[in-house]
């Protein structure tokens, strides 16, 4: 793999990790279309720690606060009406759902890593979730409204999401339009939501990324993804936060259902 090609999947890891449309499709996809070779584990986890990093700067302010608020809980045990230390159990619990399934099902959904054509249907279902959740949702409850079962509904379908083809961020956010929430509350609390999951993912397969970097023929393509994905990320999760503000999930919906539609005929095609 080329920088070139490195940067670009790094673009497309961080911009789809959290604009609904399936960063794990988009990953399969790019290199099937393009004819690249499939990139290594270890470039993958190089992409998620690229896109963790630029969550994780953007919400910077709000997970210290979080931290602190969830030490504090510990330490006092009473959440003492603080809507931080309410927001860190709320990830807490919306966390368990998501490493139970990962645990008992990654390995099965990992293989259709290499099945375009179960990605295209996928994605369909994505692009059917956002459609329903814009349209049969009341979207009042703002972030303080979130109560535990809401975190345990959407912390199930962030676990669905382990399976390519099945937005993390499309999933978790019509849970909460489904639950109620607004969207953009519905979106930050994704977006909270990744960052356990991202980071525990990330630190389970460290050591592939640390044996490549042994050789700088790998290191800069590495490099070259993660910081990519870092700074879409970053970008991805401001300006989508802005568009939910007002916007719809409509077009996300339109464009899943689109890109589902041709991977789903180019599949089938070519057999």
């Amino acid at each position: 793999m080329n920088l070139l090609q490195a940067v670009a999947l790094g673009i497309i890891q961080g911009t789809t990790e959290f604009v609904p449309v399936s960063s794990s499709a988009h990953l399969v996809l790019a290199p099937y279309f393009l004819g690249w070779s499939e990139p290594p584990v270890s470039f993958d986890v190089a992409l998620h720690l690229g896109t963790l990093s630029g969550v994780v700067a953007f919400f910077r302010r709000d997970i210290v606060r979080l931290i602190s608020a969830f030490l504090a809980s510990i330490k006092e045990r009473s959440l003492r009406n603080d809507p931080f230390r309410k927001l860190s159990w709320l990830i807490i619990v919306g966390t368990l759902p998501t490493v139970i399934l990962a645990l008992l099902f990654e390995s099965s959904f990992e293989k259709l890593f290499g099945k375009p054509l179960l990605v295209g249907y996928l994605l369909l279902v994505t692009g059917v979730i956002l459609w329903l959740s814009e349209r049969f949702s009341s979207k009042k409850g703002k972030m303080g409204a979130i109560k535990f079962t809401d975190a345990l509904i959407i912390g199930l379908a962030q676990g669905c999401a382990i399976a390519p083809g099945i937005s993390r961020s499309g999933a978790t956010i019509s849970a909460g339009l489904f639950r109620g929430l607004t969207r953009e509350a519905s979106a930050r609390y994704s977006f909270l939501l990744a960052i356990p999951i991202i980071l525990g993912a990330t630190v389970r397969k460290l050591g592939k990324i640390i044996l490549l970097c042994q050789t700088w023929t790998s290191f800069i393509p590495l490099s070259g993804g993660f910081l990519a994905a870092a700074i879409s990320g970053f970008f991805a999760v401001k300006y989508l936060l802005k568009f939910l503000q007002r916007g719809r999930l409509d077009v996300f919906s339109y464009y899943c259902l689109g890109i589902g539609t041709l991977t789903v005929t180019f599949a089938a095609l070519k057999g």
